[in-house]
This record gives C-alpha cells, sequence and structure tokens, in this order.
C-alpha cells in the first residue's frame, strides 16, 4: 500500500472550533523592519561602508528578503508575495520621503539662522550683497503680487477649459484645444517668459515690471489647472448630472450647483500644484521682472523681485551673509507655499458638500 506524504503547515484553532493557517502578529513587520536596519547598519561598519545610503539600502533589501521568506514560513509562499509586494511600496515610500525630509531638514536649520522679524520686514536697499544684515521683504512682496495675479489669470481660464472640455467639448475645437494643452504642458519656463518678452516688452513697448512677469506664469499654470480639473471632472458620477437635468435643472446650472461643488477638493489641489509650480520659476522673473533691491509695490511699472529671484542673487554672490540670505529666503518660499496650500485646503473643506446627515 502507497503512502502519500502530505505537506505539513501550522494551523490554528479558532474560538468557534474552525481551522485557519497561522497568521504573524501585527507587530512582525515593525519588527522584521527594525532587525533589517539594525543589520544593515551592523554589515556597513563592518564591511568599512561610509554613506549612510548604502547602508540604508542593504537595510532595504534585507527588510524585503527577510519579509518573504518569514511569512512564507509562517503563513505560506502565497502570503509571502504578498507581503514582499507591500514591503516594496513601503520601501519605495522611505526612498522617496527620505530625501524630501533631508532638504527640509537642512532648509530650515540653515535658514533660521538669519530668518527673524528684521529679515521679514527690511529689504536690501542701501546695503550691498557681501554685507550683512538686510531682509527679504521686498522680494515677498514681489512674489505675493505675482503670484496672484498669474493665479487670477490662469484659474478662470483654466477652469472653463476644463468644464467645456469635459462637458461641452465635440468635435475638431475640443481635439484641437486638447492637443495645445498637452503641448503647453511640456514647454520650458524659459520659453513662457520668451514668448511674453517678444511680445508685451518688445512688440507693444512696455517695461519691465511684476505684471509682466505674472503674464510668464499664468502660461505656465494654465494647462496644469486644465489637466488636473478635467480629471476632477470625470470622476464626478453622470448619475448625478443625470438626475439634476431630470429636474428640469439647465446644464449650466447643474455644472455650477452639482459638478463644480463635488469636485471642488480635487480642483483645489491641481490649482495649488499649479502656483507651487510657478512659485518657485526664476527664469521668466530674470527676463521680465528683473529683479530690484527697492520696495515695489506696484506691479505694473517698474522692476520687482520676487524669493526665487532673490535666493539665486544671494547664493550667487558666495559670502558667509549671502549665503545664508539665501538659505532663509528659501525658507521663507517653502513657507508660503506650505500655507498657501492649508489655506486652500481649508476652503475646499469648508465648501465641499456635506456627506453625513
Amino acid at each position: 500500500m502507497s503512502h502519500t506524504v502530505q505537506e505539513k503547515r501550522p494551523v490554528a484553532v479558532l474560538s468557534h472550533g474552525t481551522l485557519a493557517h497561522a497568521r504573524m502578529p501585527r507587530w512582525a513587520p515593525a519588527a522584521i523592519a527594525v532587525g533589517s536596519v539594525a543589520t544593515g547598519c551592523l554589515i556597513g561598519f563592518v564591511a568599512g561602508l561610509e554613506s549612510r545610503i548604502q547602508w540604508g539600502l542593504i537595510s532595504a533589501l534585507l527588510f524585503v528578503v527577510g519579509t518573504y521568506f518569514i511569512t512564507a514560513k509562517v503563513e505560506g509562499s502565497r502570503q509571502g508575495k504578498n507581503r514582499v509586494a507591500t514591503s516594496l511600496v513601503w520601501v519605495c515610500f522611505a526612498l522617496a520621503i527620505v530625501p524630501l525630509l533631508s532638504l527640509a531638514w537642512i532648509t530650515l536649520t540653515k535658514g533660521l539662522t538669519v530668518l527673524d522679524g528684521y529679515f521679514l520686514t527690511h529689504s536690501m536697499s542701501g546695503l550691498l550683497d557681501a554685507e550683512e544684515g538686510g531682509g527679504v521683504y521686498h522680494a515677498l512682496l514681489g512674489t505675493i503680487e505675482q503670484v496672484a495675479i498669474a493665479a487670477v489669470i490662469a484659474t478662470p481660464i483654466g477652469l472653463l477649459t476644463a468644464v467645456y472640455l469635459v462637458e461641452y467639448g465635440r468635435g475638431r475645437l475640443a481635439r484641437a484645444v486638447t492637443f495645445f494643452v498637452d503641448v503647453m504642458t511640456g514647454i520650458p519656463s524659459i520659453v513662457a517668459g520668451l514668448f511674453v518678452l517678444a511680445t508685451w516688452n518688445l512688440m507693444l513697448g512696455f517695461g519691465p515690471s511684476g505684471f509682466a512677469g505674472a503674464l510668464a506664469l499664468a502660461i505656465l499654470m494654465m494647462p496644469v489647472i486644465v489637466r488636473s480639473t478635467e480629471e476632477m471632472l470625470k470622476l464626478v458620477p453622470n448619475e448625478l448630472r443625470e438626475a439634476s437635468l431630470a429636474l428640469g435643472v439647465p446644464q449650466w446650472r447643474t455644472i455650477l450647483k452639482v459638478v463644480l461643488p463635488t469636485s471642488i477638493g480635487g480642483i483645489t489641489t491641481g490649482v495649488m500644484l499649479a502656483v507651487a509650480r510657478i512659485t518657485g520659476e526664476t527664469a521668466p522673473v530674470l527676463l521680465l521682472v528683473f529683479g530690484t533691491k527697492l520696495i515695489n509695490p506696484n506691479p505694473f511699472e517698474g522692476a520687482q523681485s520676487s524669493l526665487p529671484l532673490y535666493v539665486y542673487e544671494q547664493y550667487s554672490v558666495g559670502t558667509a551673509a549671502s549665503v545664508d540670505r539665501a538659505w532663509a529666503g528659501a525658507l521663507v518660499l517653502i513657507a508660503f507655499v506650505m500655507i498657501l496650500n492649508l489655506v486652500a485646503r481649508g476652503i475646499a473643506r469648508w465648501k465641499a458638500p456635506q456627506t453625513g446627515r
């Protein structure tokens, strides 16, 4: 008589009497991660590897491999492969977030050396770039005005274009608009600056101003707003549109009262992404705004400065005082973008439709 040998796997008896495969405790992935980091650091130290990046890569590899073998031993190979996929997602997340946190930490530590009330309320007027002191007020004021003007120009155009493409767009005109939006998405910022320089400054005869820089920034904002808004509008269920139209509500009012409020959160995120993109642009400002050490509150006449241009100018000087001001300007720029995002999130949550009873 032949005997069949079957693979034995650990099982656990549940409280109601049924059998189930053994499962790893919930703290097991964290324990494997801690063990992998400790082992990776030990290997890097013993091998004499000076780069901490190499230590991290070794730890990440040990985490993925260790997760698979331990999970396969306890729960089976199928669950082991599932855990490997999850581990790879976490490793990729760590690889993406570590450089970001490192950059934020370096900017914070170096920018706080000269960042104070005096720095935020004074300009570089009457002060050489190599000297100590001075502030960022003129650049901060220019950035606020230029970004605000660009947003006022680009946001309505982008929203209306996206509404047309999703709700009304058919035929050749819609295809042409989509084509040009795709083309505008990939244009370099210097091209937008050169276009405004050739038309607004050279052909029409206007001089450097913050408004000229805002025009170039608006060109860069439009395709981002159009694409993000278009995708958000497509996510609105058609049942909402059909229910509104079935009640006799006109299409334009359905869009205004149903479609847009439903997708306001995603639309706001897209607008903020566009604002974050243009806030750090230097090339259009360098071509069209020129930069100045003086405070110019009028964006329609005369040269202005901006935070990206201020950081570039101060860092290019190369002295200890100017480099400190450059780091402080970069920190102000990051804080400016973060504040805008928080304010936009608050407005989107306030205006979003209520889902609960």
